[in-house]
């Protein structure tokens, strides 16, 4: 029977389509139009000498949302969301950081005018480094509220009471969603009524349940009237031009949502409230021999990166900690990241590896204090460490240098979950291998999934027992070993 295809809006269904192929589509900094002189010489400063495809695309149309300045007056339109769905390690964070703070450069009064809302605490630190770089010298604030601070020092760090009342200390915030939503409900002062941007970075976990009040409270807070002062810059939630509302200048809040498992499913991004919506999203294209380029079959749902060779090991359950043991000891695989289902498993596994021996070996879990992580990924960056076992929780969106393997020890359940594990290799153009231990019953339900999120190229990798015989002496030992400590 045919599938029956849910009616896609049409910004869904014609986006505008940006190349997946990083290395051969490099844009030098100084062909994208319209970028600060001083911004020019930051990237040169970083490093940075051309842009992402993504970058090329995004940044541009960023800017000329606001190319009448962030308070777009009475005869300005109101600018179009941006979506962007384009996969993990292509550059997303820059593509909103270069624009953002070239908009903020020329304010005057500090007031939170860019928020930044992220699912975990290591990717929101990870945006608010990017934040201060571009931010450095500029004399804009950026703060980050995460909770690793106490609530006091955060409220500190937002607003200072002044005899005149409360005034910002941030232009940009970025927080992480339970943090944000009680400095909304209980920090005096803080305010969103002159947010200009609002940023949703891996925005489908941010559309999940848990976090869709926190969207909703930030919208809510945008458009609050400050208690029916008569304020210059008052907004209306967006409606209708009338007399009435054409009278204030209005700033326009703008949503720009960065993902790279960005849903597809309208009624879920009709929660999101968009406004008039631009979907940027990368797929192939593929130059035939005669030079001319076809577009791939774009029901390839998810975009993985281009240097990724993907492998599924079948296995039994007693078998899963040999295999790692063998990738790691006789085929010496290095830098490999491993996921499992749950901090339990992880920590399991970690002493297991642990006790056979031979593997320089950490765990990244939410069991381990933030200071504490950020060595281990340090260590692990640095070559030192071999082999980092984490949950999905721990590692989402994380930028993790130089993984060589991601090694699904437990099988995902979701196709996404597996987009986003695999995608910690072969990031900005480089290459990597993903292998994914799947239990023999696992095994039909697992290349169905790969094959309806349209991933073909996943190649069978059996492992032969006698392989695994010279190791199992030494594994029982380490089991037994195991136990006592358990115990």
């Amino acid at each position: 029977s045919p599938q029956v295809q849910p009616f896609l809006p049409q910004w869904l269904a014609e986006p505008k389509r940006v190349q997946k192929r990083i290395r051969d589509n490099l844009c030098p900094i100084r062909d994208v139009p319209g970028i600060h002189p001083r911004l020019l010489k930051k990237l040169q400063m970083n490093g940075i000498h051309s842009f992402f495809p993504v970058q090329a695309e995004v940044i541009p149309a960023i800017l000329q949302s606001a190319s009448s300045g962030y308070l777009l007056g009475r005869g300005g339109y109101r600018p179009r969301d941006i979506c962007v769905s384009a996969p993990t390690g292509s550059g997303k964070t820059l593509a909103f950081v270069i624009p953002i703070v070239q908009v903020l450069l020329d304010r005057v009064v500090c007031h939170v005018r860019a928020l930044v809302v992220l699912p975990t605490k290591e990717l929101a630190q990870q945006v608010s480094k990017v934040f201060n770089v571009y931010t450095d010298g500029t004399g804009l604030k950026v703060v980050l509220i995460t909770g690793q601070k106490s609530f006091a020092k955060e409220q500190e760090m937002l607003v200072q009471k002044k005899v005149t009342g409360y005034c910002s200390l941030a232009d940009i915030v970025v927080a992480t969603p339970g943090r944000l939503t009680d400095h909304i409900n209980q920090t005096p002062g803080f305010s969103l009524t002159q947010l200009r941007f609002l940023i949703v970075d891996e925005a489908d976990r941010m559309i999940d349940d848990m976090h869709q009040n926190c969207l909703h409270q930030i919208v809510k807070a945008a458009f609050q009237g400050e208690n029916g002062s008569n304020m210059l810059f008052q907004r209306t939630k967006p409606g209708p031009l009338t007399a009435a509302s054409s009278c204030f200048p209005q700033i326009p809040l703008q949503k720009l949502l960065f993902s790279a498992t960005l849903t597809q499913d309208p009624e879920k991004l009709q929660q999101l409230d968009l406004f008039q919506p631009r979907l940027f999203t990368s797929v192939y294209s593929e130059k035939n021999r005669d030079g001319t380029e076809t577009e791939q079959d774009t029901n390839n749902k998810y975009t993985l990166p281009e240097g990724l060779s993907q492998c599924y090991v079948p296995c039994d359950l007693n078998s899963k900690p040999l295999l790692l043991l063998y990738f790691m000891l006789k085929m010496k695989f290095t830098r490999v990241l491993c996921f499992t289902n749950s901090r339990e498993a992880s920590h399991r596994l970690f002493l297991l590896v642990q006790a056979f021996g031979g593997v320089t070996v950490a765990e990244f879990s939410s069991r381990l204090p933030p200071n504490e992580r950020k060595r281990t990924m340090k260590e692990f960056e640095q070559g030192k460490i071999q082999l980092l076992i984490s949950t999905d929780a721990t590692a989402r969106g994380i930028d993790v240098k130089g993984v060589n393997y991601v090694i699904n020890y437990d099988a995902p359940q979701f196709i996404r979950t597996y987009i986003h594990r695999v995608g910690r290799t072969a990031r900005a153009g480089e290459a990597g291998v993903a292998f994914s231990f799947v239990l023999r019953i696992q095994e039909r339900r697992f290349l169905r999934m790969l094959r309806d999120a349209g991933i073909q190229d996943v190649k069978k990798h059996p492992v032969k027992g006698n392989s695994l015989k010279p190791l199992v002496q030494q594994y029982e030992g380490a089991l037994c070993k195991l136990e006592k400590t358990v115990k």
